[in-house]
C-alpha cells in the first residue's frame, strides 16, 4: 500500500483530532490506533508500540477491560510485541485477550477465534 502517504494524512488526521476533539475522545483514539497500524506496515515497529501502549491504556481506563475496543487494542500490542521478539509480553496479553472473548463472546465467535489465530502465531 501507499504507507507513507497514509502516515502523512494520519498525523495531520491525530494532530487535528487531538486539539479539537482532546487526547481521549473516540476518534482521536480511533487515529492513534490508524496511525499505530500504518507503523506497523512500515515497519516502525517500537513507533507503533509507543503508540499501541497509550490506545490501550486509555481504552482500559474509559472503556473498561472487556469492551471490544480495547480487546482489539490489546490484541494488536501483542502483534507488536511479537514483531519486536518480546514474545512473553505478546503472549501474556494475548491470552487475556482469548479468556475475556471466549467468557464474552463464546469460542466459536470470529473474534474469540482470531484471537485463537494469532496466538498460534506468536
Amino acid at each position: 500500500g501507499k504507507y507513507k502517504e497514509a502516515e502523512e494524512l494520519e498525523v495531520q488526521v491525530l494532530e487535528m483530532r487531538t486539539r479539537i476533539l482532546g487526547r481521549e475522545h473516540p476518534s482521536t483514539l480511533w487515529s492513534m490506533g490508524n496511525l499505530a497500524s500504518t507503523y506497523s506496515g512500515l515497519g516502525k515497529w517500537k513507533e507503533a508500540e509507543k503508540l499501541e501502549i497509550q490506545v490501550m491504556r486509555k481504552r482500559i481506563r474509559i472503556l473498561g477491560r472487556e469492551h471490544p475496543a480495547t480487546l482489539l487494542s490489546m490484541g494488536n500490542l501483542a502483534i507488536t510485541y511479537s514483531e519486536l521478539g518480546k514474545w512473553k509480553e505478546a503472549e501474556e496479553l494475548e491470552v487475556q485477550v482469548l479468556k475475556m472473548r471466549t467468557r464474552i463472546h463464546g469460542e466459536d465467535h470470529p473474534d474469540t477465534l482470531q484471537s485463537i489465530a494469532n496466538l498460534a502465531c506468536i
